[in-house]
Protein backbone atom coordinates (compact mmCIF):
# COMPACT_ATOMS: atom_id res chain seq x y z
CA UNK A 1 0.00 0.00 0.00
CA UNK A 2 1.41 3.44 -1.29
CA UNK A 3 2.04 5.23 2.48
CA UNK A 4 2.84 9.01 2.56
CA UNK A 5 3.77 10.86 5.39
CA UNK A 6 4.29 14.82 4.93
CA UNK A 7 5.24 17.66 7.49
CA UNK A 8 3.65 20.49 7.44
CA UNK A 9 5.49 23.99 8.66
CA UNK A 10 2.84 26.48 9.75
CA UNK A 11 3.26 29.98 11.00
CA UNK A 12 0.43 32.02 13.11
CA UNK A 13 -0.23 35.63 11.00
CA UNK A 14 -2.65 36.19 13.97
CA UNK A 15 -3.25 35.98 17.09
CA UNK A 16 -4.72 32.25 17.71
CA UNK A 17 -6.49 30.22 20.25
CA UNK A 18 -6.96 26.52 19.54
CA UNK A 19 -8.38 23.86 21.82
CA UNK A 20 -6.14 21.25 23.62
CA UNK A 21 -6.85 18.48 21.42
CA UNK A 22 -6.43 19.67 18.02
CA UNK A 23 -6.98 17.40 15.65
CA UNK A 24 -10.68 17.60 15.56
CA UNK A 25 -10.49 21.12 14.33
CA UNK A 26 -8.12 20.95 12.18
CA UNK A 27 -9.92 18.22 10.44
CA UNK A 28 -13.10 19.99 10.52
CA UNK A 29 -11.83 23.30 8.97
CA UNK A 30 -9.65 21.49 6.52
CA UNK A 31 -13.10 19.52 5.03
CA UNK A 32 -14.34 23.09 4.39
CA UNK A 33 -12.01 24.30 3.31
CA UNK A 34 -11.53 21.25 0.78
CA UNK A 35 -15.29 21.69 -0.22
CA UNK A 36 -14.80 25.08 -1.48
CA UNK A 37 -11.94 24.16 -3.40
CA UNK A 38 -13.19 21.36 -5.34
CA UNK A 39 -17.20 21.11 -4.99
CA UNK A 40 -18.39 22.02 -8.61
CA UNK A 41 -22.49 21.47 -7.47
CA UNK A 42 -22.55 23.12 -4.21
CA UNK A 43 -26.03 23.09 -3.89
CA UNK A 44 -26.25 18.92 -3.65
CA UNK A 45 -25.39 16.23 -0.88
CA UNK A 46 -22.48 14.12 -2.21
CA UNK A 47 -25.25 11.13 -1.47
CA UNK A 48 -26.80 12.73 -4.49
CA UNK A 49 -24.09 14.26 -7.00
CA UNK A 50 -23.55 12.89 -9.63
CA UNK A 51 -19.46 13.38 -9.47
CA UNK A 52 -19.30 11.37 -6.77
CA UNK A 53 -17.02 8.47 -7.55
CA UNK A 54 -14.64 11.38 -9.22
CA UNK A 55 -14.78 14.04 -6.71
CA UNK A 56 -11.58 14.49 -4.43
CA UNK A 57 -14.04 15.84 -0.96
CA UNK A 58 -15.80 12.45 -1.98
CA UNK A 59 -13.12 9.91 -2.10
CA UNK A 60 -11.62 11.83 1.52
CA UNK A 61 -14.25 12.79 3.27
CA UNK A 62 -17.34 10.66 1.51
CA UNK A 63 -15.59 7.60 1.29
CA UNK A 64 -18.28 5.06 1.02
CA UNK A 65 -19.91 7.58 -1.25
CA UNK A 66 -17.17 7.65 -3.49
CA UNK A 67 -17.79 3.84 -3.71
CA UNK A 68 -13.65 3.28 -2.49
CA UNK A 69 -14.07 -0.28 -1.59
CA UNK A 70 -13.66 -2.98 -3.68
CA UNK A 71 -16.63 -4.95 -4.88
CA UNK A 72 -15.74 -8.45 -3.17
CA UNK A 73 -15.23 -6.58 0.08
CA UNK A 74 -17.76 -7.31 3.37
CA UNK A 75 -16.67 -4.14 4.73
CA UNK A 76 -19.61 -1.82 5.88
CA UNK A 77 -17.37 1.44 4.77
CA UNK A 78 -14.10 1.70 4.01
CA UNK A 79 -11.79 3.79 6.10
CA UNK A 80 -10.94 7.93 5.59
CA UNK A 81 -7.59 7.50 3.74
CA UNK A 82 -5.89 10.13 5.78
CA UNK A 83 -4.86 10.97 9.17
CA UNK A 84 -3.92 14.48 10.30
CA UNK A 85 -1.74 14.30 13.80
CA UNK A 86 -1.13 17.64 15.34
CA UNK A 87 1.10 18.04 17.87
CA UNK A 88 0.68 15.98 20.85
CA UNK A 89 1.89 19.61 23.76
CA UNK A 90 -1.81 20.58 25.45
CA UNK A 91 -0.47 24.37 24.24
CA UNK A 92 -3.53 26.41 23.43
CA UNK A 93 -2.25 30.03 22.93
CA UNK A 94 -0.30 30.97 20.00
CA UNK A 95 0.83 34.81 19.11
CA UNK A 96 1.20 36.20 15.48
CA UNK A 97 5.00 34.99 14.41
CA UNK A 98 4.55 31.07 16.41
CA UNK A 99 5.13 28.11 14.13
CA UNK A 100 2.68 25.40 14.32
CA UNK A 101 3.45 21.83 12.93
CA UNK A 102 1.61 19.10 11.78
CA UNK A 103 1.65 15.62 9.95
CA UNK A 104 -0.22 14.11 7.72
CA UNK A 105 -0.68 10.90 6.44
CA UNK A 106 -1.96 9.60 2.89
CA UNK A 107 -3.08 5.72 2.08
CA UNK A 108 -2.85 4.45 -1.54
CA UNK A 109 -3.63 6.08 -4.67
CA UNK A 110 -5.19 9.48 -2.89
CA UNK A 111 -1.32 10.32 -2.33
CA UNK A 112 -1.54 11.44 -5.82
CA UNK A 113 -4.15 13.79 -4.75
CA UNK A 114 -1.13 15.40 -2.26
CA UNK A 115 -1.31 18.73 -4.49
CA UNK A 116 -5.15 19.20 -3.23
CA UNK A 117 -4.57 18.49 0.23
CA UNK A 118 -1.69 21.25 0.28
CA UNK A 119 -3.82 24.05 -1.27
CA UNK A 120 -7.05 22.92 1.05
CA UNK A 121 -4.67 23.47 4.16
CA UNK A 122 -3.25 26.75 2.59
CA UNK A 123 -6.80 27.81 2.31
CA UNK A 124 -7.53 27.05 5.71
CA UNK A 125 -5.01 28.97 6.60
CA UNK A 126 -6.43 32.20 4.95
CA UNK A 127 -10.42 31.06 6.55
CA UNK A 128 -9.23 30.98 10.40
CA UNK A 129 -8.99 28.53 12.94
CA UNK A 130 -9.70 28.06 16.16
CA UNK A 131 -11.69 30.64 18.84
CA UNK A 132 -12.40 33.96 17.39
CA UNK A 133 -10.28 36.84 19.17
CA UNK A 134 -11.79 40.30 18.06
CA UNK A 135 -14.58 38.52 15.95
CA UNK A 136 -12.19 36.78 13.49
CA UNK A 137 -10.03 33.13 14.02
CA UNK A 138 -6.50 32.93 14.40
CA UNK A 139 -4.77 33.29 10.24
CA UNK A 140 -1.81 31.12 9.51
CA UNK A 141 0.48 30.52 6.54
CA UNK A 142 2.03 26.86 4.98
CA UNK A 143 5.71 27.83 4.65
CA UNK A 144 6.93 24.34 3.86
CA UNK A 145 5.96 20.46 3.53
CA UNK A 146 8.45 18.26 3.80
CA UNK A 147 8.60 14.36 2.52
CA UNK A 148 11.53 11.73 3.57
CA UNK A 149 13.56 14.90 4.86
CA UNK A 150 13.38 16.95 1.32
CA UNK A 151 11.26 19.91 1.26
CA UNK A 152 8.73 19.32 -1.41
CA UNK A 153 6.79 22.43 -1.62
CA UNK A 154 7.58 26.19 -0.27
CA UNK A 155 4.48 28.41 0.04
CA UNK A 156 7.03 31.15 -0.82
CA UNK A 157 6.97 29.94 -5.22
CA UNK A 158 3.77 27.52 -4.63
CA UNK A 159 5.53 24.74 -6.44
CA UNK A 160 5.20 21.08 -5.20
CA UNK A 161 8.34 19.15 -6.43
CA UNK A 162 7.92 15.51 -5.48
CA UNK A 163 11.02 13.90 -5.10
CA UNK A 164 11.45 9.97 -5.66
CA UNK A 165 8.56 7.37 -5.25
CA UNK A 166 6.06 6.55 -2.57
CA UNK A 167 7.42 3.97 0.27
CA UNK A 168 4.71 0.96 -0.19
CA UNK A 169 4.02 -0.15 3.15
CA UNK A 170 3.79 -3.99 3.46
CA UNK A 171 2.31 -6.77 5.80
CA UNK A 172 5.12 -9.32 5.84
CA UNK A 173 5.18 -12.20 7.46
CA UNK A 174 6.62 -13.14 11.13
CA UNK A 175 10.28 -15.49 9.27
CA UNK A 176 13.02 -16.91 11.27
CA UNK A 177 15.58 -13.57 11.16
CA UNK A 178 12.32 -11.14 12.46
CA UNK A 179 12.22 -9.31 15.43
CA UNK A 180 11.38 -11.99 18.33
CA UNK A 181 11.14 -9.71 21.75
CA UNK A 182 9.55 -11.55 24.81
CA UNK A 183 8.13 -7.98 25.96
CA UNK A 184 6.14 -5.51 23.71
CA UNK A 185 5.61 -2.22 25.40
CA UNK A 186 2.88 0.02 24.30
CA UNK A 187 2.38 3.68 24.43
CA UNK A 188 -1.01 5.24 23.56
CA UNK A 189 -0.01 8.22 22.78
CA UNK A 190 -3.34 9.65 21.86
CA UNK A 191 -6.79 8.13 22.97
CA UNK A 192 -7.64 5.03 21.66
CA UNK A 193 -11.04 4.57 21.10
CA UNK A 194 -13.15 1.03 19.88
CA UNK A 195 -15.79 -1.11 20.20
CA UNK A 196 -15.61 -4.64 21.88
CA UNK A 197 -18.39 -6.97 22.11
CA UNK A 198 -20.06 -3.54 21.60
CA UNK A 199 -18.80 -1.42 23.82
CA UNK A 200 -16.49 0.45 24.37
CA UNK A 201 -13.51 -1.05 26.76
CA UNK A 202 -11.52 0.89 29.51
CA UNK A 203 -8.95 -2.33 29.36
CA UNK A 204 -6.56 -3.91 26.96
CA UNK A 205 -5.90 -7.36 26.93
CA UNK A 206 -3.54 -8.51 24.17
CA UNK A 207 -5.82 -10.57 22.18
CA UNK A 208 -7.88 -7.09 22.33
CA UNK A 209 -5.05 -4.85 21.37
CA UNK A 210 -4.55 -7.90 18.10
CA UNK A 211 -8.24 -7.27 17.08
CA UNK A 212 -7.89 -3.75 16.78
CA UNK A 213 -4.76 -3.78 14.79
CA UNK A 214 -6.29 -6.63 12.35
CA UNK A 215 -9.54 -4.96 12.04
CA UNK A 216 -7.59 -1.27 10.70
CA UNK A 217 -4.83 -2.49 8.94
CA UNK A 218 -7.03 -5.07 7.59
CA UNK A 219 -9.41 -2.00 6.32
CA UNK A 220 -6.78 -0.10 4.71
CA UNK A 221 -5.03 -3.00 2.88
CA UNK A 222 -8.78 -3.78 1.33
CA UNK A 223 -9.80 -0.15 0.80
CA UNK A 224 -6.44 1.38 -0.56
CA UNK A 225 -4.23 -1.55 -1.29
CA UNK A 226 -6.44 -3.67 -4.26
CA UNK A 227 -7.58 -6.75 -1.53
CA UNK A 228 -7.82 -8.11 1.96
CA UNK A 229 -3.81 -8.90 3.34
CA UNK A 230 -3.54 -12.87 3.58
CA UNK A 231 -3.89 -13.14 7.16
CA UNK A 232 -4.88 -15.75 9.77
CA UNK A 233 -7.47 -14.12 11.61
CA UNK A 234 -8.73 -16.42 13.89
CA UNK A 235 -5.55 -17.92 14.76
CA UNK A 236 -3.70 -14.80 15.81
CA UNK A 237 -6.34 -13.80 17.87
CA UNK A 238 -6.03 -17.27 19.61
CA UNK A 239 -2.66 -17.17 20.35
CA UNK A 240 -2.81 -13.64 21.30
CA UNK A 241 -4.75 -14.73 24.39
CA UNK A 242 -1.96 -16.75 25.48
CA UNK A 243 -0.13 -13.32 26.19
CA UNK A 244 -0.04 -11.95 29.48
CA UNK A 245 0.07 -8.03 30.98
CA UNK A 246 2.58 -7.58 33.22
CA UNK A 247 2.50 -3.95 33.74
CA UNK A 248 -0.13 -1.44 32.84
CA UNK A 249 -0.67 2.92 33.15
CA UNK A 250 -3.59 2.65 30.63
CA UNK A 251 -6.10 5.26 32.25
CA UNK A 252 -9.70 6.51 30.16
CA UNK A 253 -9.43 9.80 29.30
CA UNK A 254 -12.52 12.06 28.41
CA UNK A 255 -12.52 14.83 25.96
CA UNK A 256 -15.34 17.01 23.76
CA UNK A 257 -15.39 18.08 20.46
CA UNK A 258 -18.11 20.06 18.54
CA UNK A 259 -19.35 18.21 15.21
CA UNK A 260 -20.23 20.64 12.86
CA UNK A 261 -22.33 17.74 10.65
CA UNK A 262 -24.47 17.27 13.72
CA UNK A 263 -24.21 20.73 15.15
CA UNK A 264 -23.55 19.45 18.96
CA UNK A 265 -20.95 18.98 21.19
CA UNK A 266 -19.75 15.43 21.45
CA UNK A 267 -17.64 13.09 24.41
CA UNK A 268 -14.95 11.55 22.70
CA UNK A 269 -13.10 9.06 25.51
CA UNK A 270 -10.09 7.04 24.92
CA UNK A 271 -7.46 4.98 26.94
CA UNK A 272 -4.48 6.68 27.18
CA UNK A 273 -0.79 5.49 29.17
CA UNK A 274 1.33 2.89 28.69
CA UNK A 275 1.00 -1.39 28.88
CA UNK A 276 3.77 -4.09 28.95
CA UNK A 277 3.22 -7.55 27.57
CA UNK A 278 4.82 -10.66 27.37
CA UNK A 279 4.83 -14.36 25.92
CA UNK A 280 5.20 -15.13 22.55
CA UNK A 281 5.12 -12.41 20.48
CA UNK A 282 7.32 -12.77 17.10
CA UNK A 283 4.29 -13.47 14.99
CA UNK A 284 2.70 -10.29 15.98
CA UNK A 285 5.30 -8.12 14.96
CA UNK A 286 5.27 -7.12 11.80
CA UNK A 287 1.67 -6.12 12.37
CA UNK A 288 1.97 -3.78 15.32
CA UNK A 289 5.02 -2.63 13.12
CA UNK A 290 2.49 -1.50 10.72
CA UNK A 291 -0.28 -0.38 13.18
CA UNK A 292 2.04 1.98 14.94
CA UNK A 293 2.44 3.64 11.39
CA UNK A 294 -1.41 3.55 10.66
CA UNK A 295 -3.37 4.56 13.71
CA UNK A 296 -6.09 2.12 15.38
CA UNK A 297 -9.47 2.56 16.72
CA UNK A 298 -12.00 4.96 15.68
CA UNK A 299 -11.40 8.82 14.61
CA UNK A 300 -8.35 8.22 13.35
CA UNK A 301 -8.74 11.02 10.84
CA UNK A 302 -8.33 13.68 13.10
CA UNK A 303 -5.16 11.89 15.16
CA UNK A 304 -6.56 9.35 17.84
CA UNK A 305 -4.91 6.29 18.07
CA UNK A 306 -1.41 7.00 17.62
CA UNK A 307 0.44 4.07 19.31
CA UNK A 308 3.96 3.34 19.99
CA UNK A 309 5.55 0.01 20.10
CA UNK A 310 8.53 -0.95 21.86
CA UNK A 311 9.51 -4.85 21.66
CA UNK A 312 12.61 -6.31 23.83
Amino acid sequence: MLFGEYHFHCRFETDAVLPRNKGSTFRGVFGHALKQVVCALKRQTCETCLLKQSCVYALVFETEVAGALPAVSRMAAPPHPFVIEPPLDTRTDYPAGADFNFKLLLFGDINRLLPYFIYAFDRMGKIGIGKKINGRRGRCALDTVYHDKACIYSGANQILEMNGALPDLKLPKAHGDGKNPMRLQVHLKTPLRFKFRNRFNRDLPFHVLIRVALRRVSALFTAYNGGEPSLDYTGMVHRAERVNIIESSLDWFDWRRYSGRQDQKMLMGGMVGSIMYEGDLKEFMPLMDVAAQVHLGKQTSFGLGQVEVIGN
